[in-house]
């Protein structure tokens, strides 16, 4: 489970739970508490938090790579989390990302069936979703 969200003041907090793996080998760290891989926040850029395949998030460093094509190449928080999302399947990984920028834009970018997710519009209406449409 992940939340990112933006306080009155404009900053920014990311925070990443995990599920766990099923018959995971002993010792291993998933990407839930690696901060950059499936939790990262900075008030310049975005907050992000990340569910998948942990190893694939590690190896890209997958919230932190967002933020830096955000500061770095100026693209919007949606580009940037679908363009790492990509670079996870190209690896073979699968899963998503949900992630805020310093404006309160949302985005989410995932490359599974569905990834349960919800925000709260300005006006307050809650928004919930599964499946892309």
């Amino acid at each position: 489970m992940g939340v990112v969200c933006r306080d009155g003041h404009g900053n920014l907090a990311a925070g990443t739970s995990t599920g766990g793996m099923t018959n995971k080998r002993w010792g291993r760290v998933g990407d839930s508490p690696v901060i950059g891989a499936g939790t990262y926040a900075d008030n310049r850029t975005c907050a992000v938090s990340a569910t998948g395949d942990g190893e694939y998030f590690i190896r890209l460093g997958v919230a932190r790579d967002i933020s830096a094509l955000m500061d770095y190449r100026a693209l919007t928080v949606q580009e940037a989390a679908d363009q790492v999302i990509r670079k996870v399947t190209d690896l073979g990984g699968e899963g998503g990302v949900v992630a805020m920028d310093r404006d309160g834009n949302v985005a989410f970018s995932f490359n599974t069936p569905g990834m349960y997710r919800g925000y709260l519009k300005q006006n307050g209406q809650p928004v919930t979703a599964i499946y892309r449409d």
